[in-house]
């Protein structure tokens, strides 16, 4: 874990305390990827049935889902902390630091369109933010730098969808709308299909200078 996502959190007092608290617990970096998952399904899970309920059970279930998002982010932060400031890296670790994200992105974001009753929307969500780690991936695997540029990285796709979730509670008890949500979800597509074309790009100039 060369190159690792700049995350201001990582310095924080509070992390580093729960990081040390989970090191000492005996719990493994892979554990936390994998509980990452539980939360995107448990998120993805949630916005699917908000669309499927009354008005109070719809707001509670995007109140849940927003929480999960937020979840899945935290374990992607101690996984790492653990593995590297804690000394508990395994062989395998790689896999289960990126094929987790990619499988979260998946439920979380197509959760959200089934909310909506539009899973096209929530499939182009999922396709674009899957194509900006594909490309940040490519590029690794050809020695250029990792690249988390955005404007539509992973922080920035569940906060937009974390965002969408908790002022959609709201709006779907005082109006009945699902604006919020919609809109989050277009900034998703949008903004990471922005992101990929964006690494694309920077990916293609490294690999012609080196020709």
């Amino acid at each position: 874990m060369a190159e690792r996502r700049p995350i201001a959190t990582r310095n924080s007092k509070w992390a580093a305390a729960v990081a040390r608290a989970l090191v000492r617990s005996g719990i493994t970096p892979n554990a936390i990827s994998q509980a990452s998952v539980i939360f995107a399904v448990l998120g993805g899970g949630a916005f699917w049935a908000s669309g499927q309920t009354g008005t109070t059970a719809s707001a509670l279930l995007l109140v849940a889902a927003a929480l999960c998002c937020q979840l899945r982010l935290l374990c992607n932060l101690f996984d790492g902390m653990v593995a590297v400031e804690g000394g508990r890296a395994a062989p395998d670790g790689p896999f289960w630091n990126e094929a987790p994200d990619r499988f979260a992105d998946i439920a979380i974001l197509v959760g959200a369109g089934l909310a909506l009753h539009q899973p096209a929307l929530g499939f182009a969500a999922a396709t674009a933010a899957v194509l900006t780690a594909y490309i940040r991936e490519l590029g690794r695997a050809e020695g250029a730098a990792v690249d988390f540029s955005g404007p539509m990285a992973k922080p920035q796709r569940m906060a937009a969808i974390t965002l969408g979730a908790g002022l959609g509670a709201i709006e779907i008890v005082t109006t009945g709308t699902h604006w919020a949500l919609t809109l989050a979800l277009w900034l998703v597509v949008l903004g990471a299909a922005f992101t990929a074309l964006r690494r694309a790009a920077r990916l293609i100039a490294h690999l012609k200078s080196r020709g």
